[in-house]
């Protein structure tokens, strides 16, 4: 039987972090460190947490823009081109991105040859809005040599739209930073809320999603990890990860089944059946 073609195979890792905050230089190498860790066990695309070069918790706005940096320009993002370049991955990482006068909640992304992109958070939470301008490049999906990488940051899960605009511009895998923290109501034993949005997020629009969560405490915030990667079905494939230490979850999957098996049977495809004239208020 020939062998079949156009297969996307990528191994894909969540790091989960607890970043120390304000300590971006520590923060960046011992990221480095689970980068390599990855690398070493054959991981060639990784995610990295929400705002993981510098911590999450500002006090006041001149606090975030004293640690925001320029991307691709700033020392986070460099030693981060550097690494992958060395190792010959791709990586999307949480960054503090200052533009100017403008902060931006921001994901850089990163391949073998430098700089890919960069995707700005579009629906801040909280005292983020206090910080941070709301994202104004939309959601953009990059093309690379190992597939079509889309990038959602934490709140931006909570939207159904976010994941369906990746799926419509081709996106095959979805890479998410986040920093989930507790949900009002969160029943201990089930599943975390955010687990099952991106479960959902993932079945609704046949994308594999990477989702990584940082863990502990930052001035009185808890953070709950359970980072987890899911197939183009819902289901994880890897994770969730522990919801109090910093750990590894890696998985081999390949890119091509998330359009390979959006037909879910001979009448129905989740991107095809949408009506979009149907949708309208009013």
């Amino acid at each position: 039987m020939p062998a079949r073609q156009h297969e996307a195979p990528v191994t894909v890792a969540c790091l989960q972090t607890q970043p120390r905050f304000g300590e971006t230089s520590h923060n960046v190498a011992e990221s480095i460190k689970m980068i390599e860790q990855a690398a070493a066990q054959g991981a060639n695309l990784m995610v990295l947490p929400e705002l993981c070069n510098t911590g999450y918790v500002f006090a006041s706005r001149a606090e975030a823009f004293s640690l925001a940096e320029n991307i691709p320009a700033g020392p986070s993002s460099e030693a981060w081109i550097a690494c992958a370049a060395r190792l010959n991955i791709y990586l999307v990482a949480g960054i503090t991105e200052r533009d100017g006068e403008y902060l931006y909640n921001s994901a850089v992304i990163i391949g073998p040859e430098g700089f890919i992109g960069r995707y700005r958070k579009v629906h801040l939470w909280g005292d983020e809005a206090l910080y941070f301008e709301p994202g104004n490049l939309g959601f953009p999906v990059f093309k690379t040599r190992i597939g079509t990488i889309g990038c959602q940051i934490c709140y931006d899960c909570w939207f159904p739209e976010s994941f369906r605009m990746a799926a419509l511009q081709g996106a095959e895998i979805v890479c998410v930073p986040t920093n989930w923290v507790p949900i009002p109501g969160q029943d201990p034993s089930r599943e975390a809320m955010a687990n099952i949005l991106v479960m959902a997020a993932s079945h609704s629009n046949s994308l594999f999603i990477a989702a990584a969560d940082r863990v502990g405490v930052e001035r009185e915030q808890p953070f709950i990890g359970q980072s987890l990667i899911t197939s183009y079905t819902g289901w994880p494939v890897a994770g969730p990860a522990s919801d109090t230490n910093p750990e590894i979850i890696m998985v081999t999957i390949n890119l091509a089944d998330a359009k390979r098996h959006r037909n879910w049977n001979d009448f129905n495809q989740v991107l095809k059946d949408r009506r979009p004239e149907t949708y309208q208020l009013g």
